[in-house]
């Protein structure tokens, strides 16, 4: 149950992200959302755990999914922008 309620909330938080962060290079459709979100919400556990702001088993919630997701966005946007000067 716990990987079906990730998606959720990294789909959430994917939206959630892309309606924050400006710009048009972020990727579009539903499961390119839902991924983001979901890579997201990684990051944000993985950098919570590191900063032991989480516990080993806890994971991020909505809110660090989102900064998760919006530090994603911001690296998508980077590269994306990078590949079109060359």
């Amino acid at each position: 149950m716990s990987i079906v309620w990730t998606i959720v909330i990294g789909f959430l938080a994917g939206v959630i992200a892309k309606f924050l962060t400006p710009g048009s290079n972020e990727p579009a459709g539903f499961v390119l959302t839902t991924i983001l979100g979901i890579v997201g919400a990684f990051v944000a556990t993985y950098l919570g755990q590191a900063l032991n702001w989480y516990g080993p088993g806890e994971g991020a919630g909505l809110i660090g999914a989102v900064i998760g997701a919006v530090i994603v966005l911001m690296v998508w946007a980077f590269f994306s922008n990078r590949q079109r000067s060359v």
